[in-house]
This record gives C-alpha cells, structure tokens and sequence, in this order.
C-alpha cells in the first residue's frame, strides 16, 4: 500500500474492484474521505476492504486502518467513539503502523464535534452511575476478572495506577516503590499516626505505610477479589495487626484518621459524588491532619468514550482541577500542592502494554482473542492520551484551612527524587 500523498486535495482514491468484502464503489470511498476530514484529518492511511489507499497528506508512514466490510464501514461513519473500538476487537478493523502511534495521531487532531457528540451520548445514557450499588457493579466489571490476570502484568505488589520514576530508566517495580513513598512524605507520615485509605486496589500502599512508616491503616475497597489478595499479603508480611482491610465504599468509612488519602479511586467517584466524599474526608480527618488525592484528569471536562464506558471502565470519569475542588471547597479543605505526573503515568503504561504483549498468548487463553484486542486498544489509548496531553495525573494534597502544621518547604519532597 502506498502511503504518500498528493498535492492539492489531501487524500488521494485509488480504485479497485471488492475482495471479502465485496465491491468497492466510489461512494465507499467517499464516505471514508468525508468521516476523516470530519474526524480533523488525521495523519493516517485508510484503505477499504479492497485493499486501496484513502492517503491523507503527510500521514505518517505505515500508520493506518484497514476496514474490511462495508457494514463496519458504516457502522464506524455512524457511531465511531463506540464502534471502533467493538469492530477492532472483532477483527473487521485492523490497524498498521502500531496502535499508540495510530490513536496518537487521530487524539491529537480530534475536534470538538466528537466531544460534543460524547457529551450528549454520555449524559443521556449514564446520568449517574456512581451510586453505592451502580458503584459496586462498575468495580466488579473491571477489576474482578481475576487476580491471576493482572499478576501477568502488573508489578510485583499489584499496582494498579501511575508509578513514578526517579529516572527514566527505572524499572517498573522501582518506580511503583518510588510512587509509594512520594505519596507516604507528601502526607508526612509518622510511626504511631493513624491513617484511612479510600479505594485500596491490591493493598500495597496500605502495606508500604504500615511496614515502612510505622502507622496504622484501615484500607475500603468494593472489589471482592482485591480485598481477599489483600488480606492474605498482610497476613503473609505480618502487617495484619497494623492493616485492616475493609470490604465496603468509602462512603461508609467511621472514625478520626491523621491522614487521609485516595489513589486512583476519584475516577470512579463521579461528579455528583465529589461533595458527599468531601464531606466523609470532613467527618474522618482530624484537624491537623493532611490529606492526599491521586486521580486521573483531564484539562476540558469531557466523559471518557462510550466504548471505554461500555466495555472497559464503566462509570469512569477523570476530573478537571476545577472539578476536583468541589472535594475541598464546599467542606473548607486548603490545597497545598499540586503535581501533575502525566508523562509518568504514560511511560507506567508502556511498561504495562510491553508486559502485556509478553503475555498475550496465556491471556488470550484465559480469555479469547477479542478480549485481547480489546485490551491492547485500552492501554495503547491510554498512553496516547497521557502522551498528547488529553489526560494528566493529578497529585493534590490538602489540609483544613486553619491546619499551620504544614511544611514551611517542599524539602521533604527532594529525598533523593531525582529529574524524571
């Protein structure tokens, strides 16, 4: 296939007679130009099931798609946030050059109609999806497929959100150590404090306090599957007098903490959420306690695509900075810092996809070949996202207005950090 294009018009027809999937007529191929320039033009070659070029000017090369019918054709014209994702899952798309280069480039050109078109679809369909029982399903869609699965590709200590790298060249099981740590020294912690953990994943945050600064920890989580891992790490590194895992949401959690802190759970809270968890930090943080939210967001408050909702993480939202204060604002919390670590959270997500690939003959056994596709889109999407500057990680800590214990620098944070 060539991949150059022509002066003049951007895209450049070649015909061709049909193959699989019958006759190429020139209206296929005119709607194949007319979604693309609608798309933003992206960089890419497109071809149709005949196996000719649709060139779009300055495509970087090998990067493109091959659709290979004309009813995935059509279904990707009518409805592409959602049926791309399920075609290319299904093998009637398939995608050349590499999928991280591929969504890069069509992220960085996608214009505001398809944002506008995400909102509408998301509002009408999921209006709220975050409530204690709605909450409790989107978290068993995702996380509880099996432990054995994620052990194929996450780190050691089962960490499942952004690591963070001293240097670029740290492994991944360093960084998740490092990310670990930055999160213990930004909340200051000290032996004998007490601390509550919203959304605990596998529980190694809980287990790295409690071993390494001496506090005691109550860990919630809603994930059966996690919750059970958890407990049997504690139990194995004789931190279970110092780690109780609690299997409920965090808006169940009682009692006074010194330190509050949440790690990739704002995701999964919502907007219409965001008040009532502030009022839970209100009521379980002490009055000089610090608090620390971990959480994906974004810089334009647009919901995540519906084939992401649908298939992969349904109820996910990533907040913008202004969202995320309607946690602090209304309950009277100060912001103390902030840290955005997005590139952090792409390279995470590299190491993630290359494990992945490592290991996708035993997860297309445990599964089949179309949950694989659908999960090399996901990360690959991810770090696109993350790489373009659609998505960032925000690290936010904060503390009640009239808290003065609060570092006087941010020396605390120099420890042997590095440039990443």
């Amino acid at each position: 296939m060539s991949r150059s294009g022509t002066r003049g018009d951007p895209f450049r027809v070649k015909s061709g007679r049909g193959k699989a999937g019958g006759r190429v007529y020139s209206v296929d191929r005119w709607v194949l130009r007319t979604f693309l320039h609608a798309m933003g033009d992206p960089p890419i070659f497109a071809a149709l099931w005949d196996g000719k070029d649709v060139v779009r000017a300055g495509a970087a090369t090998g990067v493109g798609m091959v659709i290979h019918d004309r009813a995935t054709l059509w279904r990707l014209v009518t409805n592409p946030l959602l049926n791309f994702g399920d075609d290319y899952s299904a093998g009637r798309i398939e995608v050349a050059g590499g999928m991280v280069a591929f969504m890069a480039a069509i992220y960085r050109v996608m214009g505001g109609g398809a944002r506008r078109f995400q909102r509408t679809v998301y509002h009408r369909k999921h209006p709220d999806r975050n409530s204690l029982s709605g909450s409790r399903s989107n978290i068993h869609h995702h996380y509880d497929i099996g432990n054995d699965f994620y052990r194929l590709w996450l780190d050691r200590e089962m960490l499942y959100t952004c690591a963070y790298f001293p240097h670029p060249g740290a492994t991944l099981e360093d960084a998740q150590i490092a990310k670990m740590d930055l999160v213990c020294r930004k909340l200051r912690l000290k032996a004998g404090q007490t601390v509550v953990e919203a959304g605990c994943g596998w529980g190694a945050l809980a287990r790295y306090m409690a071993g390494h600064y001496g506090v005691t920890v109550r860990a919630y989580n809603i994930s059966r599957e996690q919750i059970v891992y958890a407990r049997e790490r504690a139990k194995v590194d004789g931190l279970s007098g110092l780690v109780d895992y609690v299997e409920d949401d965090y808006r169940t959690i009682r009692g006074r903490f010194d330190a509050f802190v949440s790690v990739g759970m704002l995701e999964h809270v919502g907007p219409a959420h965001y008040r009532e968890l502030g009022r839970v930090i209100d009521r379980c943080l002490e009055e000089q306690g610090l608090g620390l939210i971990h959480s994906i967001g974004q810089n334009v408050p647009d919901p995540m695509s519906p084939w992401l909702l649908k298939r992969i993480f349904p109820g996910s939202y990533p907040p913008t900075l202004r969202e995320m204060m309607d946690v602090f604002e209304p309950s009277g919390f100060s912001v103390l810092d902030v840290e955005n670590l997005r590139l952090h959270y792409a390279k995470t997500l590299e190491h993630w996809l290359e494990r992945f690939e490592e290991n996708r003959e035993r997860i297309e056994a445990m599964f089949d070949t179309a949950f694989v596709r659908a999960w090399r889109l996901y990360l690959s999407a991810a770090i696109a996202n993350f790489t373009v500057g659609k998505l960032q990680l925000f690290q936010v800590v904060f503390a009640r207005s009239d808290n003065n214990r609060i570092p006087w620098t941010r020396s605390h944070l120099a420890d042997a950090r590095g440039d990443a």
